[in-house]
């Protein structure tokens, strides 16, 4: 059963009570709520309000969108805490971190070494907050391909680590459903859109 639901993010301009309003009028059930665009980490006390918000409403908290990515802290861990506390305020299932910053084709074997065991540290972390960790899956990340993103996760060899999915647009139909294949138990949001030449257009559309 899927859940449809939207990323608020999407409508960063908007307030809060906006998107839940957009999502209720779209028939939508959930919403991701992200960091930066609708609560910052750390606003714990934002967080318990949009929580309450979002259940009195009728709807659900689909995960909570950090803007964490890895290897860009000297102290991932307490960096990755502050999202987490965060996450657990709105009572997400799922928090969603990046998979550092560099191109797949880009990653040295020894920057992948880093965010291997930076990830790991971070899982179990998140377990102490009940949260399932998942890696948006995006370009100019180690997910930014099929192959890299497996091979992470192969790595990273952790129950605790899964996967966000979205059509990525350097990526075919093809190469798009093989992913989604590939993910299997891993994956646990799908992030949808449809943006012909970079350009955003209804879903209805494609």
């Amino acid at each position: 059963m899927i859940t449809p639901g939207i990323v608020s993010a999407t409508f960063r301009e908007k307030t809060a009570e906006e998107v839940i309003a957009l999502c209720k009028a779209a028939g939508l059930e959930a919403v991701e709520w992200s960091e930066n665009a609708h609560i910052n980490p750390g606003d714990i006390e934002r967080a318990e309000k949009l929580h309450k918000q979002t259940i009195n409403a009728g709807l659900q908290i689909a995960a909570y969108g950090s803007y964490f990515r890895l290897g860009q802290n000297e102290d991932a861990e307490e960096a990755f805490r502050i999202s987490a506390i965060t996450a657990e305020a709105i009572h997400a299932p799922v928090i969603r971190i990046w998979a550092g910053t560099k191109a797949s084709a880009d990653a040295s074997p020894e920057y992948r070494e880093k965010l291997v065991k930076e990830t790991r540290k971070i899982c179990e972390v998140a377990k102490g907050y009940q949260l399932k960790v998942a890696l948006e899956w995006h370009k100019n990340t180690l997910t930014d391909t099929n192959e890299s993103a497996m091979e992470f996760l192969k790595a990273v060899d952790h129950e605790n680590l899964y996967c966000l999915w979205q059509p990525t647009v350097a990526l075919s139909m093809e190469e798009r459903i093989k992913g989604l294949d590939l993910l299997g138990t891993k994956l646990l949001n799908l992030h949808i859109y449809y943006w012909p030449n970079g350009t955003r257009r209804p879903l209805s559309e494609g």
